[in-house]
């Protein structure tokens, strides 16, 4: 960002932590409002959704089928899809809910996309969390195997939502009506995430065509981290850092063409 050629680095870092708080909270106030438990919905919400589908996937019998703990299954694939869903539908409305606010000197179009993703990322991160301690501690689920190797694998997907919401929001500012297609083309990738099987699982060459999923990489590394050994994953952790730097790339420079039109010089 540019605050003027006297400015210095110090200082801009001050001035971006503070735009960025700004926006977080506008968007929590603006989103969640200030009455009942606020913002607090923004980790309830995903708890609950989290907590309704494994429940009934684990009432429905699905264990019948697998010695694999069903409820393990389903919170170590559902969040984490959650998250970088959610993080790209929001970010495709980030330009047109803050608008006005853009032509503050200090405020960016890449500082309200960042924001709205920030805010998907850390309610599906305190969701999880939360999620798992309680299951642990109830006895339905058992410790996770490797948790920095899950840790990993969050953070890699925290990044790839940011990239993947760039995109989708620089694509929906040209082109408005790929707003409720991407709605659609999102909720039909949510099946083929990785959330819901295992690769291992999968016909050979339904293997080699799931392999070009970043997500899918993502989910695998992240159940290999709770079950370890126990299960086969194929996730490749160079395949998600180059698809994550491919996309934040992509996506940054969509958003630098689009913003100059709109942002003030």
């Amino acid at each position: 960002m540019r605050y003027g050629d006297n400015t210095t680095f110090k200082r801009s870092c001050v001035i971006q932590k503070r735009v960025i708080h700004a926006l977080l909270m506008r968007e929590l106030i603006t989103r969640y409002g200030r009455k009942n438990i606020g913002f607090l919905w923004l980790f309830v919400e995903p708890l609950l959704l989290t907590l309704l589908i494994a429940l009934l996937w684990s009432y429905s019998k699905a264990d019948q089928f697998s010695t694999l703990n069903i409820i393990a299954f389903m919170i170590t694939g559902y969040p984490i899809t959650m998250m970088w869903r959610n993080a790209s539908n929001r970010a495709k409305g980030a330009i047109e809910a803050n608008i006005s606010l853009l032509y503050h000197r200090n405020v960016r179009a890449l500082d309200t996309i960042f924001s709205r993703v920030l805010l998907e990322v850390a309610g599906a991160t305190v969701a999880q969390i939360f999620i798992m301690i309680a299951f642990i501690t109830l006895g339905w689920i058992e410790p996770p195997n490797d948790v920095f190797y899950m840790l990993i694998a969050w953070i890699l997907m925290a990044f790839f939502a940011f990239g993947l919401g760039l995109i989708i929001c620089a694509i929906t500012y040209y082109v408005e009506a790929f707003g409720k297609i991407w709605g659609i083309l999102s909720f039909v990738l949510f099946p083929l995430s990785g959330a819901m099987f295992f690769v291992h699982n999968l016909p050979p060459k339904a293997q080699e065509i799931a392999l070009w999923f970043p997500m899918i990489h993502g989910t695998e590394m992240f159940r290999h981290g709770y079950f370890g050994e126990t299960v086969i994953t194929y996730e490749s952790i160079s395949f998600i850092i180059v698809s994550d730097i491919i996309f934040i790339f992509l996506g940054l420079l969509l958003v630098r063409n689009f913003s100059e039109g709109i942002e003030p010089r």
